[in-house]
């Protein structure tokens, strides 16, 4: 089923250059789970991931594990390239704390 939702090139993933704070692997794994996150939850709100298991109310009780696995793929093939912004404004705001 995953392989039915087209992935094109979208926005690349832009690496942190090293004044930016590119070895800061504990920014890189937050940022990648906030856009996981954040795809799982467009998908859930977008109705592409409604399945035909549904209950009285009309709701899929496993269309949130669907669209958390889209999102997970999604992010296995590159993202949206949300992650390397977060990654490198979080990098910039560490740098100028100076706390």
């Amino acid at each position: 089923m995953i392989d039915q939702i087209p992935i094109t090139a979208g926005t690349p993933r832009v690496a942190p250059t090293p004044e930016d704070g590119a070895a800061r692997p504990d920014l890189r794994h937050s940022a990648e789970a906030f856009e996981t996150a954040f795809l799982a939850e467009m998908l859930k709100h977008s109705g592409m991931v409604a399945s035909s298991d549904r209950d009285e109310q009309g709701d899929s009780p496993f269309a949130s594990f669907m669209a958390d696995a889209y999102a997970e793929a999604l992010m296995r093939r590159g993202g949206t390239g949300l992650a390397a912004r977060i990654e490198q404004a979080l990098a910039q705001r560490l740098q100028g704390d100076t706390t």
